[in-house]
């Protein structure tokens, strides 16, 4: 047999019963017109000819056995009605959701359900009862016995008030899981008991009262309930035991503001009397109509009470502790996201080895609710659903639940997102999705099993689409009726989830009316006396506050000395290799020039000294995590701290090889996004304050796409939550002719987000100073001085021989706030003009400085401004007193004027300016483009800020304003 032949056979062996003859009469088709068949067909059939039946007949005894007349011959009119049969079977599978009960007011459009009717395929009652129920259904129980008990059986699996959606999963072996785990029903084991069922109906008067509560209490002001999906909390609960009971020790969650209070309350244990605390501090909503809440600003800026989150340790069944986590989140809903799956994946890894971090998935699990409009809506919901499999990033499968009130603000669902299903974004990812009626509490937690036994088995996602209603409007002040009239009006005569399941389990004789009021009465009860509780104690008067993740803190940072011998130490170890590896030749060659770097007339680059850097703080213990677009490369070729074998493809880090690591060293390119990636490393750096988080962009400009995570979490998270970070972003910046997307880092949006100390801003052009600043950031982590650091890092200064740094120089001393040009200043009496500038154009007006060997330069000075905030107000001033004839101070920048550092240093330098100095601009006009587009236009630019900079009257002549422009 040949080995064509044998291809066939195989192809041909995976078809039997009734998939064999419908392939058999599709090639009968086929034989008669080619184009009356499918494509996918006409290519198999070209392919492989004809399915031989002298090959297929093994395969089909026991089907024939079924079929067959009493003459023996298989009876075609009953393989036409098993094939049928089995095309309805799969699309009840398919399209059963279409015809479930899972919309609790019962108003949305009817679904076509055609594909699910038996005479859609030709079939009958009769006809399906004369098909055993095993021919069609291949777990079909005993108890199943004709095709008609299968059909019936089936459509009632899929067509209640839970819907499922899981043909996009491709995955054959996941699929399968889950159509069994739907069609075997509920297992005994999972039925809920008497008193499990008591417990629920308990928990979701607790949810209903507590709002009921508020409503009352605390008439007008704004909560953004949980009503209409009441079913949230019981459903956490759930995952709270069904992770703990398989040995999870973190839950990490995220959500925007709808029933967060709820969540806070009954999930993470905060206490009623606090919330009520914080309502009766909130502003009044006639005089000041904001969502504020100004008592708990005490020392910070605080945050309004629907956005902060809390931690708690919960102890479950045989005594296992777990902690539960939930995360701070804006106004910008979805943002919170990544935050979250990078707190997942720091609880997961342990850093304390060489190496790559050890990564256990079952320590801990995420846990991310949704708005139904938002995650339609906002492409950080796709960005971050990207990690599902990514190596950096995955963490073994999120749990989302859209809390889905099919409103967004003011927006229906048509005007808000063009697809079916608000959860169909995640089909995308392969991820299973649930529909179920948040009106049937017993079926939220069902799927709350499913999702985490899935997440359990398969490491991957979960999606449950609960789908309830929102009882009032968008807050509870605003009247949803003048746009939703139809809506709610239902909404009023609907009663609530936990009446209805009271209803239940009254009439099933679970419970008796007397224990349900028993039950609502003793809530109430709770609710009132912490209200008693909060007005006794004083905690009005505001002692409410922010929950900050816990961490252990020393109050200094301290720096462990370097020597050069130490450095040449690390540096061996890092160009070895392990045997056989085969770098490439090009990059090996460049690497090898690193060998004498250290040695004596010799200097280290901007590249090596980054590497370095990184290999003492892993000789110190500290972890180190970097990730961004290339970053194992880098973008400008310059790091390659990951070697690809030329032969094998192997990879090897050098770093993760070196004997003096004490700490395991990551290193990840990250998908094609700034948000979620940012927002992950953020997420990462707050939950594992001890490591050292870099965070990479492509180019500085792309950072533009990570708007919010700098500006809601990274600028303002302590000052809002007390949420320290660390997280380290390089984004590389100046302009060198590239024109406006790859120039700039929007320096000027850093600067203007500075306040309270809240994170350091460099602009850095010695590759010492960068030796020193990442060992300064890193020993910082866990201190009261833990701060985001922004470094504008260097583009083509990477490779310039100006700003290689001799050994010596990372051996001693330290990180400098301001450097002076060497070999200006030395007669400070002649000293007219200062000029003071940061990063490339520094370097590019010193080489500009040297290249006249000739000029008398007595009259200038040049000081370079390292650090950019905190602003060094003493150390440039200190400078400043030394030269007693000054006239002028110039802040020299290549960034446009209403760009760049200018607005801020203007009224900084002035403070600090000598009486009748006059301080002045010397730089590009104000743009709206950062950058020409053209390479002659850039360099003639740069050619004249410098001439302009260093001819002695230009200033002085052409002063306008303070300003001179290019």
């Amino acid at each position: 047999m040949t080995t064509g032949e044998r291809n066939m056979e195989k192809l041909w062996r995976t078809y039997y019963g009734p998939n064999l003859g419908y392939v058999q009469e599709q090639y009968e088709r086929y034989a008669a017109d080619p184009e009356s068949v499918d494509a996918s067909f006409r290519d198999l059939f070209v392919r492989w000819g004809a399915p031989p039946a002298i090959d297929a007949a093994p395969y089909q005894e026991s089907y024939a056995a079924q079929t067959a007349t009493g003459s023996g011959k298989v009876d075609p009119e009953l393989v036409r009605k098993a094939v049928a049969a089995g095309k309805l079977v799969w699309n009840i599978r398919t399209y059963g959701h279409l015809a479930a009960d899972i919309d609790p007011l019962r108003l949305s459009a009817a679904a076509n359900t055609r594909l699910l009717e038996p005479e859609t395929y030709g079939l009958n009652k009769e006809d399906l009862q004369t098909l055993p129920a095993s021919l069609i259904w291949e777990n079909a129980p005993d108890s199943v016995v004709t095709g008609q008990d299968a059909i019936e059986r089936l459509r009632q699996a899929y067509t209640q008030t839970t819907a499922y959606e899981f043909s996009h999963v491709h995955e054959e072996r996941e699929r399968d899981w889950l159509n069994k785990r739907v069609e075997q029903g509920i297992p005994a084991a999972e039925a809920l008991n008497a008193k499990e069922r008591e417990e629920l109906l308990t928990r979701l008067l607790q949810t209903e009262q507590f709002e009921a509560f508020l409503h009352r209490t605390f008439v007008g002001q704004k909560r953004f309930s949980v009503e209409g999906n009441d079913s949230l909390v019981p459903m956490l609960d759930e995952i709270v035991r069904s992770v703990a009971r398989e040995g999870g020790k973190h839950i990490l969650m995220g959500m925007a503001h709808r029933g967060r209070l709820n969540v806070l309350a009954h999930v993470l244990g905060k206490p009623y009397s606090k919330i009520f605390a914080e309502f009766h501090h909130s502003p009044n909503r006639d005089l000041v109509p904001s969502e504020g809440s100004i008592g708990i600003n005490y020392g910070w800026t605080g945050d309004v009470k629907y956005h902060l989150g809390a931690n708690r340790s919960v102890e479950e069944s045989e005594g296992k502790q777990i902690r539960l986590t939930l995360a701070n989140n804006p106004s910008h809903l979805e943002y919170v996201n990544p935050v979250v799956e990078g707190f997942a994946r720091a609880a997961q890894e342990d850093r304390n080895s060489r190496g790559n971090p050890v990564q256990d998935e079952s320590l801990a699990a995420a846990v991310i609710m949704h708005g139904d409009a938002a995650f339609a809506g906002e492409g950080i919901v796709a960005e971050t659903l990207n990690f599902n499999r990514l190596p950096g990033y995955r963490n073994g499968g999120t749990i989302h639940i859209i809390v889905n009130n099919r409103i967004g603000f003011t927006t229906e669902s048509e005007d808000s997102r063009s697809t079916y299903y608000a959860s169909d974004l995640a089909k995308g990812y392969e991820i299973p999705i649930v529909h179920v009626n948040a009106d049937d509490p017993e079926a939220c937690l069902l799927a709350i099993r499913m999702a985490c036994e899935f997440r359990e088995r398969f490491k991957k996602g979960f999606l449950i689409d609960l789908i309830g209603y929102r009882r009032y409007g968008h807050n509870e002040s605003d009247d949803p009726e003048t746009t939703q009239p139809i809506i709610y009006e239902a909404v009023r005569n609907h009663p609530t989830a936990a009446t209805l399941y009271a209803d239940k389990l009254v009439a099933d004789g679970t419970l008796t009316a007397e224990r349900v009021e028993a039950i609502r009465r003793e809530t109430l009860a709770n609710l009132q006396a912490a209200y008693e509780e909060m007005l006794a104690s004083g905690e009005r008067d505001g002692t409410a506050k922010p929950n900050a993740l816990p961490t252990e803190l020393d109050t200094t940072s301290s720096i462990t000395p370097v020597t050069v011998d130490q450095l040449r130490g690390i540096n061996e170890e890092l160009l070895k290799r392990p045997e056989g590896f085969r770098t490439y030749p090009k990059l090996q060659r460049i690497l090898e020039r690193r060998a004498k770097a250290l040695d004596d007339g010799e200097k280290v680059d901007w590249a090596l000294a980054e590497t370095l850097a990184f290999a003492t703080i892993l000789a110190d213990g500290k972890p180190i995590r970097v990730s961004g677009q290339d970053s194992q490369r880098g973008t400008f070729a310059h790091r390659n701290l990951v070697l690809h074998d030329t032969a094998t493809g192997e990879l090897f880090c050098p770093l993760h090889a070196l004997p003096q690591a004490k700490a395991s060293f990551a290193i990840h390119n990250s998908p094609l996004s700034e948000a979620s990636v940012l927002g992950f490393e953020y997420g990462y750096n707050v939950f594992a304050p001890e490591t050292f988080v870099i965070w990479e962009a492509q180019y500085g400009d792309f950072a533009n796409a990570g708007q919010v995570i700098i500006d809601q979490f990274l600028a303002a998270g302590r000052g809002k939550w007390r949420q320290k970070s660390s997280l380290t972003m390089l984004l590389p910046h100046g302009y060198e002719g590239q024109g406006p997307e790859h120039s700039s880092a929007r320096l000027e949006r850093y600067l203007q987000l500075a306040g309270e100390d809240n994170w350091t801003v460099v602009n850095m052009t010695r590759a010492s100073q960068y030796f020193h600043l990442l060992r300064q950031q890193a020993a910082s982590t866990q201190t009261e001085e833990a701060r985001p650091l922004i470094v504008m890092a260097p583009k083509s200064l990477i490779r310039n021989p100006r700003v290689a740094s001799p050994g010596e120089e990372l051996a001693n001393g330290s990180f400098q706030k301001v450097l002076e040009q060497p070999g200006l200043g030395q007669q400070p009496d002649q000293v007219e003009r200062i000029v003071l500038c940061s990063g490339k154009v520094a370097i590019d007006l010193e080489e500009a400085v040297q290249s006249d060997a000739n000029a008398d330069w007595s009259w200038l000075h040049i000081i370079r401004v390292e650090q950019l905030y905190p602003f060094p107000a003493e150390e440039i001033s200190r400078i400043v007193a030394r030269f007693k004839h000054l006239q002028e101070i110039v802040w020299l920048q290549e960034e446009p004027r209403n760009m760049g550092a200018w607005s801020f240093m203007e009224p900084r330098i002035r403070e600090l300016a000598p009486e009748g100095v006059v301080v002045g601009y010397a730089g590009r006009r104000e743009r709206s483009s950062t950058a020409s587009g053209y390479q002659n236009v850039h360099a003639f630019e740069q050619r004249q800020l410098l001439a302009n900079t260093m001819d002695r009257s230009f200033l002085q002549k052409n002063r306008q304003g303070g300003a001179v422009h290019v």
